[in-house]
């Protein structure tokens, strides 16, 4: 396991990233990783309340996956929970980046899955790419219906809120996330021109088969 602060670097260069890439400015949104500290598993995670500008390393606060944290330190993230529980229930989720970005939030707001319009949906995991339902940021409700909209799934919108991806590793995190957020674009681009045809569950089937082995060329 890489150390601590090599780890907690990382996660500052990623936070800083939400901002100039516009994915989710200021404060908003936050992303951790897997870590290990005094033989106790977990996950660093951004800050609550902190500019990503301001951020230094041992700002960066670990959380186990039992949940305890140093209170007499900052706290974590108020979305601390649902990371946890990634974390429990997905072996493969390595790190998370959760953003307020444009245009998810805009989709997220109708409270529904995005349908296979266009074939990269897939890269959710799935023939569509689903939308948890709502409930108030920072709660236990929040984590459980953020769990359940990721079964099978790597990435999913949260209703009236934004989306969550998880990966390998934080690069891979944050480009499914940038993905999603291009996608979610191009689909209120198409809802404005008409009706979208959507792809058959056959060919989408045919696409997961094949988006297995896809690298971003």
């Amino acid at each position: 396991m890489q150390k601590i602060n090599k780890l907690e670097i990382e996660i500052i260069r990623f936070a800083k990233k939400l901002n100039s890439t516009n994915l989710s400015p200021l404060r908003s949104g936050n992303i951790s990783t897997r870590a290990e500290k005094n033989n106790v598993g977990g996950f660093l995670i951004t800050p609550s309340g902190i500019k990503y500008e301001t951020l230094k390393p041992n700002e960066i606060v670990f959380v186990s996956l039992d949940g305890n944290y140093d209170e007499k330190g900052l706290a974590p993230s108020s979305e601390w929970r649902f990371h946890q529980d990634i974390y429990l229930n997905k072996k493969r989720a390595k790190a998370i980046v959760h953003a307020h970005s444009p245009y998810a939030t805009a989709v997220s707001a109708l409270g529904k899955p995005i349908p296979a319009f266009h074939y990269m949906v897939a890269i959710a995991g799935g023939d569509n790419i689903r939308c948890s339902k709502y409930a108030t940021f920072g709660t236990r409700d929040l984590s459980k219906n953020i769990t359940k909209a990721l079964e099978n799934r790597k990435a999913c919108l949260m209703s009236n809120h934004g989306q969550v991806a998880f990966g390998e590793n934080l690069d891979e995190a944050f480009e499914l996330a940038e993905e999603l957020e291009n996608i979610c674009h191009q689909y209120i681009i198409t809802l404005r021109v008409g009706k979208p045809k959507i792809l058959s569950s056959q060919e989408m089937k045919n696409v997961l088969n094949k988006i297995k082995n896809y690298k971003k060329g």
